[in-house]
């Protein structure tokens, strides 16, 4: 076990394992590409969709089972299926990290809409405020905490789960772990991990300061 900490110390630190188009600098940069493209595309597939069923409490059923639905989705065999339907191609990827992130957005932003005290909405009401009024002025900008939430908790999920770019020989930090088992190589699967948590952790915890400076001066809600 120490002889594999060293090695992977030694990997990560060494100036050749940062430079070129293998280069740690290069995988991120895909990575990170990879993961925001998703998370941007399933943010606006799913954010219509939890506002329209926060807003008009039909179709709450969707919401509830798109959970469970985004739980048990099995991402590696939607993207062989995909990839046998459409080729060599990003899209198999792209697809599988939609599909997983969407879940996380639209039950957020449902239940953000749902906690939405009715007789603020009601108010608004009578105060002569149209529907989109009320959903855009009242109920988003209540429900925008936990929103923030599932969009936070879509991105660290497509991180996680940006590796199986690799599976189907693109690039992204998943290239050291799938290159790693193909070679046999511990200290380089290790590595790859590493850098996939490490990646994950730095922008939960970025997306959570961020959160936490937005809402400041927000009361927090009575107990």
């Amino acid at each position: 076990m120490y002889e594999l900490l060293k090695g992977l110390g030694s990997w990560l630190v060494g100036s050749e394992q940062w430079t070129g188009s293998d280069g740690i600098g290069h995988r991120l940069a895909e990575h990170l590409q990879y993961s925001l493209l998703a998370t941007l595309v399933a943010a606006a597939i799913a954010l219509p969709i939890g506002l329209l069923i926060g807003h008009t409490g039909r179709g709450a059923f969707v919401a509830i089972n798109l959970s469970s639905f985004g739980r048990a989705l099995p991402t590696v065999g939607l993207v062989v299926l995909v990839f046998l339907a459409s080729g060599l191609s990003m899209w198999p990827v792209y697809i599988a990290l939609v599909a997983l992130a969407v879940p996380s957005i639209v039950t957020n932003t449902y239940a953000g809409m749902t906690a939405v005290d009715p007789e603020v909405r009601d108010a608004a009401r009578g105060q002569g405020m149209r529907w989109y009024q009320v959903l855009f002025q009242v109920e988003l900008p209540l429900a925008l905490p936990l929103i923030m939430t599932g969009l936070r908790l879509a991105l660290i999920q497509v991180v996680a789960t940006a590796t199986i770019a690799a599976y189907v020989s693109f690039g992204g930090l998943g290239r050291y772990v799938f290159d790693g088992l193909a070679q046999r190589d511990l200290v380089q699967v290790l590595g790859g991990a590493v850098l996939v948590a490490l990646v994950a952790v730095v922008l939960d915890l970025a997306l959570s300061a961020f959160q936490r400076f937005l809402f400041r001066h927000r009361p927090a809600p009575q107990s």
